[in-house]
């Protein structure tokens, strides 16, 4: 991919006929610079793509939005996998597994993933295909903005990915106790999720609000400034769409005049509400780790399993490499990531000025890994509703789980609440937003 790296901007700077931008991640004022189809735009201090030029056109994304509605009907409609025992079948589709919690009493678990794996996904494709098709046939789409927003939110938490992975681990478990039969919704969720990819690879964002609007408003070049980031100029940047807007003052009720996204200089009580998700997050990781996450009844007894067992069963039954992707993503990945935010927020508090640019690539880290610590609630799921054969075997949820769930969605909204342009601001304290 070919990388451009934009201009920075001083007080001393003359006017360019490039429009200036802000970086959402440092603050930082630049120049605009053409981008080549394929490449992407970084800011010259903290390496964050400002705006990627995707160079296959609004067409190929509406194909693969299209395409990805029919696969999610099938997916939802048609059985993932099922397990045989003495010429018993039971199939499961993914409303089945919601709907079995459900009934089991974990309704908060049940709703998470409804919300993650059906809701999510479809609202990204149909996002698409509403914003696109109109554009396919020379229209404006109606409310634009709003479903922009709401795209943008789907793709956040929308986790078809990381749903793929937690099947394969639990077929491997299962393949242990009886045959395992795949459904075709097992095969249209894994088409579904890289029409999903391919989709969002193509959709190129800044090139639709062009179409929308004819032209991209911006803060012009001539603007006058105070220094080198956007918030002593009053400028601010959206987080959603990437305008930069002028603004008069940090309390203004200030929206996007593009997106319609709330516009701030620094996001409010940042770090009140990064400790606040962090601390909850920290103190449920405990009996997430320590109570049984899932409680099997069998002819044999019962046993309760945690987290832990679950890892070493895979050890021992020969699948170390699903082993260590269950130790990583629900062990390791939720400390690992409390300890990584923790880390972030305090060094914003203390206002440190060395290693920016390293605290900055955590952070993006931290974004990017999140989402799959949800792998093992994804394969709870699963076996709880398959595993149903009355006195012959039967799986349910533990307390666990619930506690485990929460500690993702903690980490996931401690990490959208962290503005990582505190980690910039103590290099140059005059500039910090009063």
């Amino acid at each position: 991919m070919n990388t451009v790296t934009s201009g920075a901007v001083s007080e001393r700077d003359q006017p360019v006929d490039r429009a200036l931008v802000a970086c959402h991640e440092c603050d930082l004022l630049q120049h605009e610079r053409a981008v080549p189809p394929g490449g992407a735009l970084r800011c010259c201090r903290c390496r964050a793509v400002l705006y990627r030029r995707r160079g296959r056109g609004f067409d190929r994304a509406l194909a693969y939005a299209c395409a990805a509605c029919v696969l999610w009907v099938i997916s939802n409609a048609f059985p993932i996998v099922g397990l045989a025992v003495n010429g018993d079948l039971v199939e499961t589709t993914l409303i089945g597994a919601v709907r079995m919690l459900y009934r089991d009493g974990m309704w908060p678990l049940a709703a998470l993933i409804f919300v993650t794996t059906i809701l999510m996904p479809a609202l990204q494709a149909l996002g698409m295909v509403w914003l696109l098709l109109p554009l396919h046939l020379n229209r404006t789409p109606w409310r634009a903005d709003a479903v922009f927003r709401m795209l943008r939110i789907a793709r956040d938490w929308g986790m078809t990915e990381v749903l793929m992975l937690g099947l394969l681990v639990a077929v491997v478990k299962l393949a242990h106790i009886a045959s395992v039969v795949t459904g075709p919704a097992l095969w249209s969720l894994a088409a579904l999720m890289l029409l999903l990819v391919a989709a969002a690879s193509a959709f190129d964002e800044r090139a639709m609000w062009m179409r929308i609007e004819g032209a991209l408003p911006g803060v012009p070049a001539d603007t006058p400034i105070r220094g080198r980031t956007a918030a002593p100029s009053g400028i601010c940047v959206c987080h959603e769409c990437g305008l930069c807007t002028r603004g008069t003052h940090r309390h203004a009720h200030l929206h996007c005049p593009r997106c319609g996204a709330r516009l701030h200089l620094r996001k409010p009580a940042s770090l009140s509400r990064t400790w606040a998700y962090l601390i909850a997050a920290a103190v449920l990781y405990i009996p997430a780790n320590t109570l049984p996450v899932m409680n099997t009844s069998s002819l044999f007894g019962a046993q309760k399993d945690t987290i832990m067992s679950g890892v070493a069963y895979l050890w021992h039954s020969g699948s170390w490499p699903l082993a260590i992707i269950v130790f990583i993503a629900s062990i390791a990945v939720p400390m690992l990531k409390i300890l990584a935010i923790g880390y972030l927020a305090a060094s914003a508090n203390l206002r440190m000025t060395r290693r920016s640019a390293l605290r900055a690539r955590i952070y993006r880290i931290v974004e990017l890994v999140g989402r799959w610590s949800m792998l093992d609630i994804y394969v709870i799921a699963v076996l709880v509703a398959l595993v149903q054969f009355s006195a012959m075997a039967t799986i349910e949820a533990g307390p666990a789980a619930i506690a485990f769930g929460a500690v993702v969605v903690l980490t996931m909204f401690a990490a959208m609440s962290f503005d990582p342009r505190l980690i910039w601001d103590a290099e140059d304290p005059r500039e910090v937003p009063r």
